[in-house]
């Protein structure tokens, strides 16, 4: 009898919680917000049609080396060899300065010697062997002896091969810090190495206009210094984090030309001319709503609004380029979306 009262109460308790959440949820949804479907929304309205975006903002930049390092060498030693100058070009592999290697071959020369020993005693075992005359302990000791010795001829060797510095990209020498007699050891620089046969140009663009810019893109570059030529470069860096102004820094990557040789930190100037387009269809930058990867669009259809989902291009300060979703001629809603569902009828104003 005691158990039939406790399930009774278990069963009771559960519809009373039941009860209690079902009337909470009933309240909470009267006090939310229903949109009336049927209800005409005021909404602010524009022409979707072809204007001239085109615009010409000049971006000033600073041209830096492709490539700029300091040269280290790889071994201790005094510098006996150093047949470079600062302002010199030099290429890929080309010596750069040779350390003193005396001590390294004396050693390589002293194991060589070792090592032809160890090789004439192992004939000599191999045949004791073979007769049982010596034990194949003295056999294996030496085979070991021969490996050992190898090892550290190769060990010396690679120790000689650093002795040599050699430049690890062609460049130019633009800064040289030892001289020949000079004693380096690894961590201190001998020269320092710049690459200019391609030149980074780089620009500060603001957030407004950082969409104007891919990866991939041809550049045209004006210069002071060569005022009638033009410079053809790539965009091959876009920043992905902005300063305290909200501008990203934008990478273009320029060959440098043998007739016209431009050097790294001298100024270049990008014309951002026709990157929005002169004749586009296009509609006001409010009419966009949604992700910069799915961007949608309300425009009036007998009345009522109608989403649709666009391709949008290059902008400007006013309107967005629409390469696909919409016509020419659509009315378009640039205030009152919030209010508005797809198939909500629609007052513009």
């Amino acid at each position: 009898m005691k158990r039939l009262s406790i399930i009774a109460f278990i069963i009771a308790t559960l519809a009373l919680t039941a009860w209690k959440l079902y009337s909470n949820k009933d309240a909470v949804e009267k006090k939310v917000y229903q949109p009336e479907v049927n209800q005409e929304v005021g909404v602010k309205t524009a022409i979707a049609e072809v204007r001239d975006l085109s615009k010409s903002t000049q971006y000033l930049g600073a041209f830096a080396a492709n490539k700029q390092i300091n040269v280290l060498p790889l071994a201790s030693g005094n510098i006996t060899k150093l047949p470079i100058a600062e302002g010199q070009f030099v290429s890929q592999g080309q010596l750069i300065a040779k350390l003193d290697d005396d001590q390294i071959r004396f050693q390589i020369e002293a194991l060589e010697i070792t090592l032809e020993g160890h090789q004439n005693d192992l004939k000599r075992y191999e045949t004791l062997v073979s007769g049982d005359a010596m034990p194949a302990v003295n056999l294996e000791k030496t085979k070991l002896a021969i490996r050992a010795t190898q090892s550290q001829i190769k060990q010396l060797k690679k120790q000689l091969s650093n002795t040599a510095v050699s430049a690890p990209f062609a460049g130019i020498v633009t800064k040289k810090m030892v001289e020949s007699g000079s004693v380096v050891s690894p961590g201190n620089a001998i020269i320092e190495l710049t690459d200019i046969s391609t030149l980074k140009l780089v620009i500060n663009v603001p957030e407004k206009a950082i969409n104007n810019f891919k990866v991939g893109q041809n550049i045209k570059i004006a210069t002071q210094i060569y005022q009638d030529v033009i410079f053809n470069g790539k965009v091959s860096l876009i920043g992905v984090v902005g300063d305290a102004a909200h501008n990203y820094q934008v990478e273009i990557s320029v060959p440098n030309n043998a007739k016209n040789h431009l050097k790294a930190g001298m100024y270049g100037t990008v014309v951002d001319e026709n990157i929005v387009r002169n004749n586009s269809l296009s509609v006001p930058r409010q009419a966009i709503f949604g992700s910069a990867k799915d961007p949608q669009v309300y425009i009036v259809e007998n009345g009522k609004a109608s989403l649709k989902n666009v391709t949008i291009g290059a902008t400007n300060n006013e309107y967005y380029e629409i390469l696909d979703g919409i016509q020419n001629g659509d009315t378009v809603i640039v205030n009152g979306q919030i209010n508005l569902q797809n198939g909500t009828p629609v007052n513009p104003r």
